[in-house]
């Protein structure tokens, strides 16, 4: 792989919000490039600012009648009933916002740059990317357009021959699989909690045998994501042999996130980065779920720390603890915010047990 990875960001996302009352209502992308320039890991050098995707990039997958759609949603700030029905904007977590077209487009841009970037071999983070419920035709789950299958098909289309995909993401990867079902130069891999939202993934669902599902439980621990990682997605990156890994690091799997039940720390998701960076050439790492501003923030940095090889200090320098102590979320939940939060870029690990049903989860999904 190249020695330097790239960060592809925008300032889109400093300035757009989903809605005051929405779960992405929250800095994300923002919050955390702003606490990787604090703690001095983010050079001038290794960030890429997000081009915009073009309506005839984002036709490679999705429908130009609703592409259309979105962008006159944005236009004109309102959509009527019948289209809203049609194409599901404006409804069920999908609303219209000043920039409804132009922030997922953008996230669409940073995701077929990085194809390109990645395409002789390297390491390109996209934290704003990871939309992996957006359908063909339909928005669906806070995403309006899928930048993971548009990654894909570009990384495809420029001639590698096999690409994985692993989605760590609390909510299974129910777009990405669908738009590669049967095809045998894509491998999906998606661990997520059992009975969430979209009710979709279950361990034998395999997508024409494009497609491998890890359900696993509430409480899913720290030693369990490792041992779901060696024991499973290891193994089948192995068989499948890709010439690029596309890892979607969703943080809604956090104990801290109000999205799921599911109980990681921040640590476990930097272990499993480090342990699958080195499963293909060509690793595009993205973003995805995260509901509490500061756990996402956090472990998103501690991702681009992890490909970087950058130590995590014991303890937020002051700079670092600015960015944080400036976060705000108007969630109830979040009362009272740990001081940790604050103070640390790591979480407390929280090891455990591996129960019988992950166990069981890894076997089922090795099964011929």
């Amino acid at each position: 792989m190249k020695a330097s990875p790239l960060l592809i960001g925008s300032e889109i996302y400093r300035i757009s919000r989903y809605g005051s009352t929405h779960p992405l209502g929250i800095p994300r992308v923002s919050a955390m490039i702003d606490l990787c320039r604090a703690l001095g890991w983010l050079p001038d050098a290794a960030y890429v600012d997000s081009p915009l995707a073009t309506p005839e990039q984002l036709a490679r997958f999705h429908d130009r009648d609703y592409i259309a759609a979105v962008m006159a949603a944005e236009r004109e700030q309102r959509i009527d009933e019948a289209a809203s029905r049609r194409w599901n904007i404006g409804r069920n977590g999908n609303p219209i916002f000043g920039e409804v077209f132009r922030r997922p487009a953008t996230a669409c841009g940073a995701s077929l740059l990085a194809a390109r970037l990645i395409a002789d071999g390297g390491v390109v983070h996209s934290p704003a990317g990871g939309t992996h419920h957006g359908l063909r035709d339909r928005a669906s789950g806070f995403c309006f357009f899928n930048d993971p299958v548009l990654a894909i098909l570009a990384l495809l289309d420029d001639g590698v021959d096999r690409v994985a995909y692993v989605d760590l993401d609390a909510h299974h990867g129910d777009g990405v699989e669908l738009a590669f079902a049967g095809n045998p130069r894509v491998l999906t891999v998606s661990i997520h909690e059992d009975g969430r939202w979209p009710y979709s993934g279950r361990v034998e669902d395999r997508a024409g045998g494009s497609a491998r599902n890890l359900p696993v439980p509430p409480g899913f621990n720290d030693t369990e994501l490792g041992f779901t990682v060696a024991e499973a997605v290891m193994p089948l990156l192995a068989r499948f042999r890709p010439d690029a890994l596309v890892l979607q690091c969703g943080a809604d799997a956090l104990a801290d996130d109000p999205m799921s039940e599911l109980a990681l720390s921040n640590r476990a998701y930097w272990d499993a980065v480090g342990a699958l960076r080195g499963a293909a050439p060509r690793l595009l790492v993205l973003g995805g779920g995260g509901y509490n501003p500061w756990s996402v923030a956090r472990c998103w940095a501690g991702i681009w720390a992890a490909l970087n090889g950058l130590a995590i200090p014991a303890a937020a320098p002051r700079a670092a603890e600015a960015v944080l102590r400036g976060l705000s979320w108007n969630r109830r939940r979040s009362e009272p915010r740990p001081e940790h939060w604050f103070t640390t870029i790591a979480d407390p690990p929280n090891p455990g047990p591996v129960r019988d049903r992950v166990t069981a989860v890894v076997r089922a999904v090795l099964a011929p």
